[in-house]
């Protein structure tokens, strides 16, 4: 069995991408242990209280060392990934010795990518989370991922529907990643 981690970069409870992640976990639970990672009490990101890194990050750390690889899902807020997201990351890119980047827990790491967003598909946000983790030095699986578009219905009611065409492109990418990982 494979440990994915899955990382929300949502805060809302039932928010679409959370839909989505446990969408692609269903791919996965019969060859995977699937863990979800908790980021929303971290602090901001601050190299005054870096070292000793506080309890929450040192916690998402271990998370992360124990994982064989990450699923991001993502909302596109005005185009970009959402801060809380991008602050998990910037802890996450920080080595676990003070100036020493080489000991950052998500080098090499397997990462791959989701969005449910509006008509974009999360695009925007999906091309600048595969950039990031590029400079981040983690190993990006199936290139900007996969990107749902979410309807007016779906703002309407809250709830993610997943055409047979996004079932099929959700479940290649679990097998790409799966088999890279």
């Amino acid at each position: 069995m494979k440990n994915i981690l899955i990382i929300n970069g949502s805060l809302r409870k039932n928010s679409f991408n959370q839909q989505l992640a446990q969408e692609a976990a269903k791919l996965l639970e019969h060859t995977s242990t699937i863990t979800y990672l908790n980021i929303r009490e971290l602090p901001f990101m601050n190299e005054d209280i870096e070292f000793p890194a506080p309890a929450s990050i040192q916690k998402i750390r271990n998370e992360i060392k124990k994982a064989d690889g990450l699923w991001i899902f993502t909302p596109e807020y005005n185009g970009q990934i959402p801060g809380v997201l991008k602050n998990a990351l910037d802890w996450l890119s920080r080595g676990e010795i003070a100036r020493d980047r080489s000991t950052s827990v998500i080098i090499n790491k397997p990462v791959t990518i989701s969005s449910a967003a509006g008509r974009s598909a999360g695009i925007n946000a999906r091309i600048s989370l595969h950039q990031l983790l590029n400079n981040m030095s983690m190993n990006v699986i199936y290139s900007e991922g996969t990107g749902i578009v979410l309807d007016k219905e779906a703002f309407i009611t809250g709830k993610l529907k997943l055409s047979e065409q996004d079932l099929i492109a959700l479940s290649k990418q679990a097998e790409t990643f799966y088999h890279h990982i």
